[in-house]
Order: structure tokens, then sequence, then C-alpha cells
């Protein structure tokens, strides 16, 4: 574990013996796809002991296109979440790119993402950490590891201790991304949960739209689990070839009880010693 665990909300804990999985669609596309994903993925994590986190992004604001869908919007799309939360009674994470958008967000769920092309902006982070929400902070694909200690710090300059960093890989030139799961073990160097984000670590690059290998992302999710994190972080969706957003990394909802129960049990069985507290980074 990386030796700070906390609540996130509805009584789930991150960093704690049990892992934590945030996912859901990546965009919010129907009140009624987002209960339907999130009822299945309750239900596995209840069967195979992991904590839960409902996730889904109201605007997907970095979109390769200008013409792709982008979501329903912060009003809809906060109206949506909320009723996830009380209708499955679990926490819920979405994603923010603007500082006016956080009240509004904060009101609405339990943890705020950053995402990875904004994780070093310092007034994101700091607005983020000022609502006393747990704070996600996706690691960019263009930083080492040891420079997520910066944005980490600008949130819990707020005296908002409630941080986590996940992990999604890097960018060597124009390709797609790597994982370096040395990196993991070094951000939990940091004292605040790591998460592995198993779907948009298989994703390539396109003109008009991004493409995946969805295929690859178990492979990665297990390796992650042998190195010791605290959590995943994956999209699905029942039908990913119609997805309206990242359909070609999302997860079929049908595969997920297996490819979790293959983690867990590899989290299980690496445990503690998986961060032994004398281990240090070859960085």
């Amino acid at each position: 574990m990386s030796g700070s665990s906390f609540e996130i909300g509805r009584g789930v804990r991150v960093g704690g013996d049990a892992p934590l999985l945030m996912a859901g669609p990546c965009v919010i596309e129907s009140e009624e796809l987002c209960l339907e994903i999130g009822q299945q993925l309750k239900k596995t994590c209840a069967e195979l002991g992991i904590e839960y986190v409902f996730k889904a992004s109201f605007d997907k604001a970095n979109r390769t296109s200008l013409s792709s869908f982008r979501g329903p919007g912060l009003e809809a799309g906060c109206r949506i979440l909320e009723s996830v939360a009380e209708t499955l009674q679990v926490p819920v994470v979405t994603d923010v790119h603007e500082v006016h958008q956080i009240e509004k967000v904060a009101r609405s769920v339990d943890v705020i993402q950053i995402p990875a092309f904004l994780c070093r902006q310092t007034d994101l982070l700091v607005e983020a950490g000022r609502t006393g929400r747990t704070v996600n902070i996706k690691k960019g694909q263009f930083l080492a590891p040891e420079q997520m200690r910066g944005p980490i710090e600008k949130v819990m300059s707020t005296g908002n201790e409630q941080v986590m960093v996940t992990e999604r890989g890097t960018t060597f030139g124009y390709g797609a991304l790597v994982v370096d799961m040395l990196s993991l073990v070094t951000m939990r160097e940091f004292g605040v949960p790591v998460i592995f984000d198993a779907t948009h670590a298989v994703q390539q690059p396109g003109e008009e739209e991004t493409g995946g290998e969805r295929h690859l992302a178990a492979t990665l999710m297990r390796s992650a689990a042998a190195v010791g994190v605290d959590g995943f972080f994956a999209e699905t969706h029942p039908d990913p070839d119609a997805a309206l957003s990242d359909g070609a990394t999302s997860i079929p909802l049908a595969e997920m009880h297996d490819l979790l129960e293959g983690a867990k049990e590899i989290h299980d069985l690496v445990g503690a010693s998986s961060a032994n507290p004398g281990h240090r980074s070859r960085r």
C-alpha cells in the first residue's frame, strides 16, 4: 500500500487492503446507460471485494476532432452524476477542464479529476483542493513520474491531503503511450494512493479519432497489480464499437468481471510486500 488511506465517500476507501476501481463510460451518453454500467460494476466489485467509484465525463473537451461528441455539458452532466450516486449509492468521479466548473462539480461528485493534459495547471489544482473533495490527478504523458510531486503539493497547499495520482503511460515521439511500471513505484514514494489507468494506456493517436488496442488492457492491469498499486481506472461500455467516445479502448462490460478477478487475485497475492518500505526506485 502507499501509506495513505482515506475515505472517498459513501464508505468507499482508497489505500486500504482492497483495491479501488474507478470505472464507467468515457462520456455520459445517457442517464440510462450510466445506471446500467454503474449497477453492473457495483455488483461485480461487491462480489470480488473491490471498492467502486463510478466514472464518466460530462464534457470531453480534448476530443481529437472538432465534430466529435463531447457530452451533455456541465448542468445536465452533473444532474446525471448526482442521480447515479443517489440511485446506486456509490461515489462518483468526473473531470474538470476550467476553474469555473469546479464549484458546481464539487457539489455533485465525490472525486474531482484533473485531466492529464492539465495536470500542471496551478489554478485548477488549487481550486480543486480548496473544495475538500478527493482530487485525482492524471499524470501527463509528457512528465517523468518524479515531476508529479509538484502537482500533488499544489493541491495539498490548500490543506487538502486527499490526493490520488493516476498513471496512463508516457509519450515517446509521436506514437502510442509506453507504460513504465517503475513509475508506479516512484510515485508511491510521494505517500499518496497510486492508480493505474488501463484503458487510456492502450490508446493509439489518429488524425480524426483516437484508436486503441483494448485487448491489451488486461495485460497492463495485471502487470500494474503485480508491481503494487492502490487501484485501477478503466472505461467500459456494453457495446464499445457503438460508444460515442473512446470506444476503441473501452472494455466490453461483459468482460469486466473476468478482467477484474484476475487483477484482484494478483493484487491480493502481492499484498503489502509489493511496497516494501526499504525498496527504492532505481531513478
